[in-house]
């Protein structure tokens, strides 16, 4: 086995002599950016991956929430949850809008819907809930109570690449789903993004405003940004989605691997599988609990001794970092605080050797004798 340190995800490379044709054309047509034809490509090729209607490509995903909010006009307080990346809070904080922290349910690690509605003022103007390591939020609960209170709901679908439920895709919920090509993502642009639209109109207004607002060359309608993603980053897509479903059953066999041999360790909790039409295995979250023999910190620096770099997703909170504590009331958050502070992702990708597999589980299986 190699020495190489083991991260908790690896990007999918396709053979690099195949992206080779596709620099080839850029060079040719010499259109490295606005709109080129990987670009417009790429659009069509992920809406009809995907089953969505339009799609807009950004160069990442957290331009792309913060044009979310923008395009929907959203201010004052969104309901949000502290168990996330926290771009899922500043793409609020840039906006000038007040994130609004609500617990997690403990099965899925999702916001829970059963605790949105006592967060809601006069001042909440939407929801951003987050499909946690791929896992579909209750959107059905969420949307009700949305409709209720006349809220938008925008989905930080960062981790949700492909992910279906029974009626199509998990992105096609909310008035708005934003989702992540970064390069730790399931499915990658190096960098990038998307919003997932749910028309032409609404497509062309994103299109604005990630163009600096401009809708044609002397007139400009809204503060945009340059939020556009580059044919290099169009033509990486374009390939990658060619390996994507082989990309996909690889990182199953992991998730199985793992929950195998794993699953009646003492002390370890695994989260359990949703019934899902298509999963993506985007992460393999596992929770320490208080039998286990070391605390979930110390097996983490244990893993991290010897060359494996899980990460505690997430911690620390979002609501406990710095630029946030003050809006976090005391005791209000017990269960993302629980979860937080036990959770630890495994190393999960499709060129993951099985000797580095059967290396992470005997560490945690048996971490006293390391």
């Amino acid at each position: 086995m190699s020495d190489k340190p083991i991260y908790v995800t690896e990007p999918y490379l396709p053979p690099l002599e195949e992206f080779i044709p596709y620099l080839e054309k850029i060079w040719q047509s010499k259109r490295l950016t606005n709109n080129g034809p990987m670009h417009q490509q790429l659009e069509e090729a992920l809406c009809e991956y995907l089953g969505v209607p339009e799609i807009a490509l950004f160069n990442n995903g957290t331009i792309a929430l913060l044009t979310a909010l923008q395009a929907l006009r959203i201010t004052g307080e969104v309901i949000t949850t502290p168990f996330s990346f926290v771009a899922t809070a500043h793409s609020l904080t840039w906006n000038g809008i007040t994130p609004v922290f609500v617990d997690i349910d403990p099965n899925t690690f999702n916001l829970d819907p059963n605790k949105i509605e006592a967060a809601i003022t006069s001042r909440t103007t939407a929801i951003m809930p987050v499909h946690c390591y791929g896992n579909p939020c209750d959107v059905n609960a969420i949307q009700e109570i949305a409709d209720k209170y006349n809220l938008k709901v925008i989905y930080d679908a960062a981790h949700a690449f492909g992910v279906r439920d029974e009626g199509g895709s998990i992105l096609r919920h909310g008035d708005l789903s934003a989702i992540s090509f970064h390069a730790t993502k399931v499915f990658n642009t190096f960098e990038g993004g998307a919003i997932i639209c749910p028309d032409k109109k609404t497509k062309q207004h994103i299109n604005n405003l990630k163009n600096f607002g401009f809708v044609d060359e002397v007139t400009v309608v809204a503060p945009g940004i340059n939020g556009k993603m580059s044919e290099v980053n169009a033509a990486f897509g374009l390939l990658q989605l060619q390996y994507i479903n082989k990309a996909l059953e690889e990182r199953k066999s992991v998730d199985n691997y793992y929950r195998d041999a794993l699953n009646s360790t003492p002390g370890i909790s695994i989260l359990k599988p949703l019934n899902l039409e298509k999963h993506n295995f985007s992460y393999f979250p596992i929770l320490i609990e208080s039998n286990y023999p070391l605390s979930r910190d110390q097996l983490y620096f244990l893993l991290k001794e010897n060359n494996i770099h899980a990460r505690r997703y997430f911690y620390p909170l979002i609501s406990n970092t710095p630029q946030y504590n003050s809006l976090s009331k005391k005791n209000h958050l017990k269960v993302a605080k629980s979860i937080s502070s036990k959770v630890i992702c495994l190393p999960i990708f499709p060129s993951i050797e099985r000797n580095s597999l059967s290396k992470i589980v005997s560490l945690v299986q048996y971490p006293l004798t390391k």
